[in-house]
């Protein structure tokens, strides 16, 4: 690493688990290259297999384990390192293939976003081949990859159903892989009512719909050519036929950027009303700092109306939404006889806890779930005597049956064995596989727990 490199540490985690196939073949580091400066290899002439643990990506890894790497350039998923901070220690010895994959459909798009690298007047279009995956490609390299695979996000630069396989390549992925969580972020304007609602048919686990506003002229300010109409018929589509199925996929998301002229209090509570009326799982705004004419100077990191929305802003937690009432909000009692501060428990025996758990939301908390995640379970996250986290996944109970918005549940809670001490507990509801309902600003239980 030179001494220019040295200056400006970094780390990065994305080596070690993730690889974004581009749409003519290359597999590169990151899904934030537009321009395919840091390339790991081409799927067209090898495995992605001999790709991940090939030379360049080999060096890589052993580059940010030393505290940064030239290849990463001005990528702006590096994670900066204080001076005296040494760099984390990943094992070199990473698996034949990447855990995570993006997949890129097409780097052109439907609509022109202003000032984005993506735009097909000025953007990536101009620098690198914007044409379509080859079907065969994604076939041969979802059969490598597709048996330890854990995730795939259907979508990178350009907008995905664009292609005009998209839908068919989402049902293969589902089909051979049901293992797979598979996720897309769309505009959703390349789509039409029928292929919305097989999309949802093909068992897809997740969408995001980017829609920057709740009426034409305020949404084509930015997506420009962007057919407000179109999108929310779609979007429609897609909810009325996941409620026809009966199922609880996809998971489908509205993400709003919100910029100078899309934040008034007027137009961003009629895209409350709207996802409300829609039956949209969730509804986020997203912070962004470009262009830098145009971003939203009301909603700044640290301004007091960043603070009043801080828990529906899109990356702040993954549970939190801005369609009232649907943010979960819990509180869990302990009753019996332990309802003192201090919780007695006598060491090398397990202790029962009775909780009686209120949903303070207008929205179920589900105690199943079709694909394991997003189910809702009572959890103990054990702290030491200073209340410094020891294990967050200390404890978990079931709920017996969903509890129905402004209901109440009693349970049992069994508490693990614990050597003598003092320790504290944390209790608290979580949505599996996606956060605790403390990250979006519900109530937690905390217990003094003295173990004699």
């Amino acid at each position: 690493m030179s001494e220019n490199h040295r200056a400006t540490r970094f780390t990065c985690s994305w080596p070690f688990s993730t690889a974004v196939l581009l749409c003519d073949g290359r597999v590169v580091c990151g899904c934030a290259d537009p321009y395919a400066k840091r390339v790991l290899g081409d799927a067209r002439t090898t495995t992605i297999g001999d790709v991940w643990t090939g030379p360049v990506a080999t060096q890589l890894r052993a580059d940010l384990n030393a505290g940064g790497s030239a290849f990463c350039g001005d990528c702006p998923l590096k994670l900066p390192l204080a001076p005296d901070e040494p760099a984390p220690q990943r094992s070199l010895a990473v698996a034949p293939r990447p855990s995570r994959l993006y997949v890129e459909c097409t780097a052109a798009c439907n609509v022109s976003c202003l000032d984005a690298c993506c735009a097909p007047e000025t953007g990536i279009t101009k620098t690198r081949q914007a044409g379509m995956l080859d079907v065969d490609l994604f076939t041969r390299v979802l059969a490598e990859v597709g048996p330890t695979l854990q995730r795939i996000d259907f979508f990178n630069y350009g907008e995905a159903f664009l292609h005009k396989r998209a839908v068919e390549m989402c049902e293969m992925v589902k089909r051979d892989y049901p293992h797979i969580y598979l996720y897309t972020s769309t505009n959703g304007g390349a789509l039409n009512e029928e292929s919305a609602r097989r999309l949802v048919r093909s068992g897809i686990d997740e969408v995001t719909f980017s829609v920057d506003g709740a009426s034409q002229d305020v949404y084509a300010t930015y997506r420009q050519r962007g057919r407000f109409d179109h999108v929310m018929k779609n979007l429609r589509a897609v909810m009325d036929e996941k409620q026809a199925l009966g199922r609880d996929v996809p998971f489908v998301n509205w993400r709003y950027i919100l910029f100078r002229w899309n934040d008034t209090d007027a137009e961003m509570d009629r895209a409350r009303s709207m996802a409300k009326a829609l039956g949209v799982d969730r509804l986020c705004w997203e912070i962004t700092d470009h262009p830098e004419h145009a971003y939203s100077r009301r909603f700044a990191p640290g301004t007091p109306d960043w603070q009043r929305i801080r828990h529906e802003i899109w990356d702040h937690n993954y549970l939190g939404s801005a369609i009232p009432g649907s943010t979960p909000r819990a509180r869990i009692e302990v009753r019996g006889p332990v309802r003192g501060e201090t919780l007695p428990h006598r060491a090398g025996a397990p202790l029962a806890l009775d909780l009686r758990v209120r949903n303070l939301s207008q929205r179920a908390f589900p105690h199943t779930a079709s694909y394991g995640r997003r189910l809702v379970r009572v959890g103990a996250q054990l702290l030491d005597a200073d209340r410094e986290m020891v294990d967050r996944d200390f404890a978990r109970a079931a709920l017996p049956r969903t509890i129905e918005a402004g209901q109440w549940q009693d349970l049992r809670l069994e508490v693990p064995p614990l050597a003598p001490g003092r320790y504290h507990l944390k209790l608290d509801l979580v949505s599996e596989g996606i956060d605790w309902f403390e990250s979006c600003g519900s109530e937690v239980t905390l217990r003094a727990l003295q173990v004699v």
